[in-house]
């Protein structure tokens, strides 16, 4: 079963939401915030599997609740979705930085939110290649002014995990890195996993913005 914590200002869309995901036999929402405070303390108490977190929320944002829950050693099995009313979002993308592992649209189809609360738990990133990029793309090295990935942290990659990184920025699934690389796919999967344990990646999500502020990728490079 997974667990699920909404969090959202409006009563209405944690509503939409709870109906949506408890109809599923395998998905089970376990409590509701009206803000980040109130959900980085539920999401303490609870332990979900997936938070589904709206950015913007009055006091705590969801911005500093992503930070916040990516920071508890004793929330590092929980993963954050962005809830976002536009695509092209400053806050989605330092979202991403600060641990987020994706975020959806709020006008989003329901079976791509259900797929999507599937995904991130089973551990995948939950970003669409293409919007990804321009988010990225958007806000790379705008506005905080700071580098995500110190260079001294990539010199710890060989050229073969860095290559492997400048292919999950690409959106590349382990699969597809495989036959690009014409590796085996349990290969492909160790390599992208050493290269989020030495660059202290939660996810692929923080891999893609590593790329980016590292200058592995350009905003665009890629179509």
């Amino acid at each position: 079963m997974i667990s699920v914590l909404l969090a959202d200002d409006q009563l209405l869309v944690r509503a939409g939401f709870r109906a949506l995901l408890n109809a599923e036999p395998d998905i089970e929402v376990v409590a509701e915030a009206a803000d980040g405070l109130e959900a980085v303390t539920k999401a303490q108490a609870t332990k979900p599997d997936v938070v589904l977190m709206d950015i913007r929320m009055p006091g705590v944002d969801g911005l500093e609740a992503t930070r916040r829950i990516a920071a508890d050693p004793a929330l590092s099995g929980t993963r954050v979705v962005i809830l976002t009313t536009f695509e092209l979002d400053e806050y989605v993308f330092e979202a991403l930085r600060t641990g987020a592992s994706g975020f959806l649209v709020k006008d989003t189809e329901p079976v791509e939110l259900i797929r999507g609360v599937r995904a991130v738990a089973a551990g995948d990133g939950l970003l669409s290649p293409s919007v990804t990029r321009r988010v990225i793309g958007e806000f790379a090295g705008g506005g905080t002014g700071r580098s995500a990935t110190p260079p001294a942290t990539l010199d710890q990659l060989t050229d073969r995990e860095r290559e492997v990184l400048v292919l999950v920025a690409e959106g590349l699934s382990n699969d597809e890195i495989a036959a690009r690389l014409v590796i085996s796919p349990a290969t492909a999967k160790t390599h992208v996993s050493r290269t989020m344990i030495k660059l202290a990646a939660r996810d692929r999500a923080q891999l893609v913005v590593y790329a980016y502020e590292a200058g592995l990728i350009r905003p665009g490079w890629l179509a």
